[in-house]
Formats: structure tokens, C-alpha cells, sequence
């Protein structure tokens, strides 16, 4: 038996006006998806939950199958082993984004205009990582280098305890109300001031705001934590497994439980990734000798943070035609019995630019799935189903047994 695990990240939606009431899903051309919809198991999954971050840490988490009130230990962490950093247990590891804010005004009073600096690019990224690694690492502080604006920070033998905002969380909104406290915001406050008047006068961001591009001005910490203790993928399923993924997250996740992460060249985490160089990484997988493959894409999560509901659209259906369509091929001329999981880990809607919780809809297909839904593959659809997983993290082992 093969398992294919499509994951759209972040790709339900609400309705949009401009869209004529639909959803991007409800909107895109998307053959391969609407197929196994209509001939498989439809209905809708919780992935994010209340008193929790509403990250794709915590969503992809799900997915896989552990519950992340037992396993999750912080989202950075995670990241960190998907960069190979090696921690230790009295690591707090910290996501530093690489944000574009305003200009005007105190420190206090500017405004988050962009968590990812108009998706600036490694080379960029990385002249302003090693300035900020100059002027900030100590014995304790060290910064690595990530993809373009996710990047890492681990401070050793501290207890933090603060919950840090999420950049993208706060989009066009003043920063005031989100800066850094306990007992070490101070600390923190002076590190994001000062990185702003380094990074500011740093000749890339000059170049880069004389060719129209917001600067990357500022360091900004979130997703804290420490190391994590997962348990093994493969030996609770019994399967072999892969995870193609350009994202150092989902990489982190993978090694984390025991699979094996595959690169793939062009693969950017945005909406001009590799779409077709990652269905050859699934292929090639598959003839590799592995039974799980999971794929990950970021773009239409991206996208929803952009509010871009073009591209949105356009990558859900790059998705079906340059992904989902030709593994499908694959495994059905494979000869053998196969089953495919198709999902976003939660929704980024168009007009919030951030994750919310709600349900995302779920299709399970193949060998010992459940009857026929006979309805395509959109939110309001996986609805209509009456079928509710209130617990993501259980769908795993019902996708890998058939139950």
C-alpha cells in the first residue's frame, strides 16, 4: 500500500466578494482535486484550537498525527532541527524574522508592514543576519542562518516564559501593543531598537529602497520554545516515509519523527516554487523504496498573508495540475493499492492575512476509503458532508488503516 499526503498549507478560505461570493478553492480550476473529492471521503478537520497558537506548527503537527497539548513544545524549536541546529535542554529557541516597519515615528509607534521584506531573497538575507550576528552574539546568543526572511535565534540558559507575537499576525497594525515583556522584554525592546538603526543604514536595505523594495529594518523574535521529545512516525505506523517541503518547519517536523525530508532545487516556500520539480521529488520517493510521502506547499498560505487572491488562486491550481495530478498518475500506473490525504493545515483567509481557526475540509481516496461524496473540493462542500474530525490528529492513523 502507498500514502500520499497533499497538503496545501493554509489554503481554506472564506468567501470573497471579488470572487464572486466563492472561496479560491470554490474558484480554482482544480480537475485532480475535485476527482478525488466526488469519489472519495469528504468532510472537515480541527486542526487549531483554542488556548493555543494558531500556527502551522500546531496544524502540520495534527496532520501527522500527535496531539500538540502532549508533544509541542514551541514552534522554533521545531524549525531548529529542520536547519540540523543542535540544541540542548536549556536552549529558548526563537524564530527571528528578518520585518519591514514603518519609518515614522518612535520605535514604539511604528507599524508592521511586512513580515517577510517583500520576500527578500537569501543573499539579502543573509549580509543582514551576519551584521545582526556581529553586533549581537555573545556565549549565550547565536543567530543561523534560515530561508530568506525565517531565520534563528537560540539564547541559551535563560527561562522565558513570554509569548511573543507573531509578525504576521499584526499586519498594518502598530506594534505598540505587541512589543516584548517578562523578564527579559527589556533586553529584547534593546535588541529590536537597535537592530532597526543598524539594519536600516545597512546598504542593502539602501539599494533595496532605492529599487522600490520595502528594507528589511528589523529583527523580530517569536515562536519560542525548547527542544522537543517526538516520537517515532515509522515505528507507529510501520511505514517508510518521506516529506518534500520547502519550508524549515515541515523539514523539522519530518526529522523529528523519523522521516526523511527530500530537497528540491527552486523550492522557495513562496508562490515561485518548484511545483513540478516537487512531484518528481514525490516520484521519486516512492521509487526509492518509501510507502508515505507527504508533500507540503506554502504558497497559498503565503498568498493569504499577501491578500493576493490572484495568486491565491493560481496556486491552487498549480497545485492539481503540476502535483496532485501527475502522483496521482503515478500511483494509479503503479499497480499497486494506494490511498491519498488531501488538506490544507488550516485556513489563511484573504481578508484576516493571518491563520484563523475553523475547520478545513479533508478528502481521504483510495483503497478502503469511505463511499463516494459525489461533491468537489471546497469548504462549504466538506460541510454539507455532516462529517466532522474534532480532533486532527486522530485522521493519521485512520488515513494509514483504512478505518
Amino acid at each position: 500500500m502507498k500514502y500520499f499526503v497533499m497538503l496545501g498549507d493554509g489554503m481554506a478560505d472564506r468567501p470573497i466578494p471579488e470572487l464572486s461570493g466563492k472561496t479560491p478553492l470554490g474558484a480554482a480550476k482544480k480537475p485532480t482535486m475535485d476527482y478525488i473529492s466526488k469519489n472519495g471521503e469528504l468532510g472537515l478537520a480541527n486542526t487549531l484550537f483554542e488556548g493555543m497558537p494558531t500556527g502551522s506548527d500546531i496544524a502540520n503537527l495534527c496532520v501527522f498525527g500527535y496531539d500538540p497539548k502532549k508533544y509541542y513544545t514551541g514552534r522554533s524549536p521545531i524549525e531548529a532541527l529542520g536547519l540540523e541546529i543542535p540544541l540542548s535542554d536549556d536552549d529558548t529557541v526563537f524564530r527571528l524574522n528578518l520585518v519591514s516597519i514603518s519609518t515614522d515615528g518612535e520605535f514604539e509607534e511604528k507599524t508592521m508592514l511586512d513580515h517577510s521584506s517583500d520576500k527578500i531573497t537569501n543573499e539579502e538575507a543573509y549580509e543582514l543576519l551576519d551584521a545582526l550576528r556581529e553586533r549581537f552574539e555573545t556565549d549565550a546568543i547565536k543567530m543561523y542562518r534560515g530561508v530568506s526572511y525565517r531565520h534563528i535565534m537560540i539564547w541559551r540558559g535563560i527561562d522565558y516564559n513570554y509569548t511573543m507575537m507573531p509578525p504576521h499576525d499584526i499586519l498594518g497594525q502598530k506594534i505598540t501593543e505587541y512589543l516584548p515583556g517578562g523578564p527579559y522584554g527589556k533586553e529584547v525592546l534593546a535588541m529590536m531598537k537597535e537592530s532597526y538603526e543598524l539594519l536600516m543604514a545597512h546598504p542593502v536595505n539602501i539599494a533595496r529602497m532605492e529599487r522600490g523594495l520595502r528594507p528589511a529594518n528589523c529583527l523580530w523574535l517569536w515562536g519560542e520554545g525548547t527542544k522537543p521529545q517526538l516520537s517515532s512516525f515509522t515505528e507507529k505506523h510501520k511505514v517508510s516515509g518521506a516529506v518534500i517541503t520547502a519550508v524549515p518547519l515541515i523539514t523539522g517536523l519530518a526529522l523529528g519523527i523519523g522521516l526523511k525530508p527530500y530537497s528540491v532545487e527552486g523550492a522557495t516556500g513562496d508562490y515561485y516554487t518548484n511545483y513540478k520539480g516537487k512531484a518528481e521529488a514525490c516520484i521519486k520517493a516512492y521509487n526509492e523504496g518509501n510507502d508515505f510521502v507527504f508533500c507540503h506547499v506554502e504558497a497559498p498560505d503565503e498568498c493569504g498573508h499577501d491578500g493576493d487572491i490572484e495568486l491565491k488562486v493560481k496556486s491552487i491550481e498549480r497545485i492539481d495540475e503540476e502535483i496532485l495530478a501527475p502522483v496521482k498518475k503515478y500511483l494509479d500506473e503503479s499497480g499497486e493499492d494506494y490511498r491519498i490525504l488531501l488538506l490544507p493545515d488550516h485556513p489563511t483567509p484573504i481578508e484576516a492575512r493571518t491563520h484563523v481557526i475553523a475547520p478545513v475540509p479533508y478528502v481521504i481516496y483510495g483503497a478502503g476509503a469511505d463511499k463516494a461524496s459525489g461533491l468537489p473540493y471546497t469548504e462549504a462542500d466538506a460541510e454539507k458532508t455532516g462529517k466532522l474530525v474534532p480532533l486532527a490528529y486522530n485522521i493519521m492513523e485512520r488515513f494509514i488503516k483504512g478505518e
